[in-house]
Order: structure tokens, then C-alpha cells, then sequence
């Protein structure tokens, strides 16, 4: 392909839309006229910006409270959660189209663990005491939750989980740490997975948890991730009282719930979404570069862009509306696990990119933004993109225990 097309090619995947006008059912028309009015009057410039500053899993915080308590007050906030329960009860589609509407407006990323993870599981397997207490003030952004399941020696394999919890009368007595916990500086929640048993099977034993930050005996420290901004965390528990009615699930069966949490947030997600932010990032780029970029980082956007394009038919086949969910064989099991391998490493590529195209001056420190220097900017903002999603391969099941599920489901 001549590099002038590749070029063309890679600009033109990149910037449309995901679903193109021509795939969309009739009844998008009036859904998306709806969304794009909305985010045309809330999205102020100042949010804008936010979101295309955004480098990690969220955008700056107040900038997302925000963005949140709009969402909220029009009914958005909670696109997958039934209206009965304050959510918008969209269609897996309808939050595909919205996600795709925010991408392409620069809207912030919220702060969402509490309402596509957590959110979802107290609705299904939450007692009523605990979605009183928790679902509302976690539409309003009162609450905001992190993720304690990983720990020092139990990363992709978490039934190695060591954190103990003591039943103790009316309250779990718990010690142990958890790591690479993202958020749990801003949050002022955690869902957690401890032990509270040793039983035949490592995955049994564990239990379901939710904890509050402030608790006695709770200490949070930083871990600056390779762009040197804090995104995670180290979290130590010294005899941290957590009441029994915090407990989500059986005692001893934490594995079934924390497994149907991550079910749930995977279904809530729109990965390709997400990518295509990381596209239209790198066709920037190579378009302002112009003709001083070598000509085969043009093939290698226009490449991307045609991956991206086949990720995204994956994604809308994987929807509960989809060909893939109606399929009963193997292939549909492995979906959850090749979206999340397909869709980490496409991101990682994708953002290389984006940091070679700003060439020498991506050696630039984010300390240097906001001093007058627009390249600078742009360029250090590639890297620390680059940097942080080191960690996509890793979280969520590193890319070679996908690879196994993957296998093990197509074995079968």
C-alpha cells in the first residue's frame, strides 16, 4: 500500500464513528440525537479539556464529580443499572452508542468502580440493608469504592489470597495488605476479598467484604506508577474491625461473588470505546507530524486502525444482542478473556505510537506542562499515557492467563 494511502486509510478509520451511520438499527436515530444534544449543552470546555487529559482509568477528580453529579441528575449516570434501582436500564447497545458519543466529545472518565462493578452486585446479591445504605450515594458520588483484591503474592492468581478476617461476634477482625489498589487514595470505600478459612480448595475459604477507608487501623500508601503520577496503592489492614453486616454473600463463598462481580464489569465495559480514544489520539498526531514522520509509522497507524475496526465487530458480536452470546459452544466462553487480551495489548501498541511520533521531544516531563509549551505538552502527555498502560497487561488477569483461558476453553 503506498504510504499516501496508508496515511489516508489510517485517518479516515480512525476519526469516524465505531458504528458507522449505515450499521445503526432505526432506533438509534432518535437515541443518539437525544444523547448528542445532551453532551453538546453539559459538556462545558473545562470538561473537555479534562477528559483529554485524562491518563490513567480516570480523569482529574473534580472534573469527574462534576461530570457525575450531571450524569445523575439527568438519570446517565448508571447506563447498565435498572430505572427501578435510579439507573438509565439502557440496552447493551445504547450504552455501546454512548460510550462512543462520550469518546468522540472528550468527555471526563468517571471514577467507576462503584457504579459498573459494585453497584450491579449489591442490586443482584446485596441485602436490603445494603443497597439502602450504598446505591443511592453511589449515583450521587458520595461514595466512591475501590477494588481490594489483589495482594503481594496473589495478583492474577487470587485464590492465594493471605489477608485474614476473624469472626469475632458482630464484626470481622482483619490483617494482611493489598496492592496495586487503584483509587484507594480518593476512595472513601473498599470491596474487598479476604480469608476466613483454609479449606480443601484454595478458592473456597474466601470471603466478600465491604470496608470503610477511614477504619481504625487501615493505612493507605502511594505507589507512583513509570509516569510518576499516584494512581496506586499499597493498603494495610492492623486488626481493622469490619462489621458482619458488611458481608456480601455466604461467609466462605467470597469466590462466587467476586467472580460474579468481575462478570458484571466486564459487561458493563466498552473496551473498544476505549481504544478508539487511543486511535484518534495517534491520528492527531501523525496528522500534525506531517511529512516529517518516517512513511511506516503511517502503514502502522493505518494497520491499527483496521485491528481496531475488527475488535470493535468482536465487541457488538459479544453484547447480549449479539451472535456470540447466543452461542453455547467453547468460543463464547473465551470472549470475556479475548476482549481483555486483544483489547490491552491493541491499547498498549497504539499508545507506543502515539510517543514515537512525538519524537525527541517525548522525553519531556509532565512537570513541564502548563509553561508555554503546546508540543511539550502533547508530547509528554504521550508518554505518560505509554507508561500507564504498561499495567494493562497485567491487571484484570495478565495477558498470559488470558492466553490460558483462551486455551483451556477452546480444549474443552
Amino acid at each position: 500500500m503506498p504510504d499516501g494511502d496508508a496515511a489516508m486509510m489510517g485517518s479516515e478509520v480512525a476519526s469516524r464513528s465505531l458504528l458507522s451511520d449505515q450499521e445503526r438499527a432505526p432506533d438509534d436515530a432518535a437515541f443518539l440525537s437525544e444523547v448528542r444534544a445532551f453532551l453538546d449543552e453539559a459538556l462545558t470546555p473545562d470538561l473537555r479539556e479534562a477528559g483529554r487529559n485524562t491518563l490513567g482509568v480516570h480523569s482529574d477528580l473534580a472534573a469527574c464529580r462534576v461530570w457525575q453529579g450531571r450524569l445523575h441528575e439527568r438519570g446517565w449516570v448508571a447506563p447498565a443499572w435498572p430505572r427501578a434501582w435510579g439507573g438509565a436500564g439502557w440496552t447493551a447497545r445504547q450504552r455501546f452508542l454512548f460510550d462512543q458519543e462520550c469518546v468522540r466529545n472528550d468527555a471526563p472518565v468517571l471514577f467507576a468502580g462503584g457504579i459498573r462493578s459494585l453497584g450491579p452486585l449489591l442490586i443482584e446479591m446485596g441485602t436490603p440493608a445494603q443497597q439502602d445504605r450504598y446505591l443511592a450515594a453511589i449515583l450521587r458520588g458520595d461514595d466512591l469504592w475501590c477494588q481490594g483484591f489483589s495482594e503481594p503474592s496473589a495478583g492474577s492468581d487470587l485464590a492465594a489470597i493471605t489477608t485474614r478476617a476473624e469472626r469475632e461476634g458482630d464484626h470481622y477482625r482483619v490483617n494482611g495488605s493489598k496492592i496495586w489498589t487503584t483509587g484507594a487514595h480518593h476512595s472513601n470505600r473498599m470491596f474487598a476479598i479476604v480469608r476466613t478459612a483454609q479449606l480443601e480448595k484454595r478458592q473456597q475459604g474466601l470471603t466478600f467484604l465491604l470496608i470503610d477507608m477511614d477504619s481504625p487501623g487501615l493505612t493507605v500508601r502511594p505507589i507512583l506508577g513509570l509516569s510518576g503520577e499516584h494512581e496506586f496503592n499499597a493498603v494495610y489492614f492492623d486488626d481493622v474491625q469490619v462489621p458482619v453486616e458488611n458481608r456480601v454473600g455466604p461467609e466462605n463463598d467470597g469466590w462466587t461473588v467476586a467472580k460474579r462481580l468481575m462478570s458484571l464489569a466486564r459487561a458493563n465495559n466498552t473496551p473498544a470505546v476505549l481504544v478508539a480514544k487511543a486511535l484518534r489520539r495517534a491520528t492527531l498526531a501523525v496528522q500534525a507530524a506531517g511529512e516529517t514522520l518516517e512513511p511506516s509509522v503511517r502503514r502502522r497507524l493505518a494497520g491499527l486502525s483496521v485491528e481496531l475496526e475488527a475488535f470493535t465487530r468482536l465487541e457488538l458480536d459479544a453484547l447480549p444482542s449479539g451472535r456470540a452470546q447466543d452461542s453455547p459452544d467453547s468460543t463464547a466462553q473465551a470472549t470475556p478473556s479475548m476482549m481483555k487480551l486483544i483489547g490491552s495489548e491493541l491499547h498498549q501498541r497504539i499508545a507506543e505510537l502515539t510517543m514515537e511520533v512525538a519524537g525527541p521531544a517525548a522525553a519531556a516531563s509532565l512537570a513541564i506542562r502548563g509553561q508555554g509549551y503546546p508540543e511539550l505538552d502533547t508530547a509528554a502527555l504521550a508518554t505518560a499515557r505509554h507508561f500507564s498502560l504498561r499495567a494493562a497487561s497485567v491487571y484484570s488477569g495478565t495477558s498470559e492467563t488470558q492466553r490460558n483461558l483462551i486455551a483451556g476453553q477452546l480444549l474443552k
